[in-house]
């Protein structure tokens, strides 16, 4: 069995942007995990979800981990971009998408996907 310090790694490094939310897509349980999602969705991003409300310690190995305290935190291939207000003001210069298409290429956006949401097991 993987521990959660690891499933969290695995994720950040394997999918091409992650969200860790207050919630799911389809029932974001927080304004500002609703936010950052919409940001990333109108830039276009095949967005892969990670509820963090299951388990306190979900939230507490994620920031030990990424060094940033608030909930949503967004990962770009692997590389912590920030939290819904940095998301927002990246998306409102056009950055949000320029380092979209750095990191994930220029095709990026025929490549979207349905939304997926990853579950951590706690155990």
């Amino acid at each position: 069995m993987t521990d959660l310090r690891s499933q969290i790694e695995q994720i950040i490094e394997s999918e091409p942007v992650t969200v860790f939310m207050k919630g799911t897509p389809s029932f974001a349980a927080c304004g500002n995990s609703q936010r950052a999602l919409s940001a990333l969705r109108d830039a276009g991003a095949p967005v892969t979800a990670v509820d963090i409300l299951p388990n306190p310690r979900f939230r507490q190995e994620l920031s030990a981990l990424s060094g940033w305290p608030t909930i949503p935190q967004i990962f770009v291939k692997g590389e912590l971009i920030g939290g819904a207000d940095i998301v927002e003001e990246l998306a409102a210069s056009g950055e949000l998408e320029r380092k979209l298409e750095e990191a994930l290429g220029p095709e990026y956006r025929a490549a979207t996907r349905d939304e997926r949401v990853v579950t951590l097991d706690a155990a």
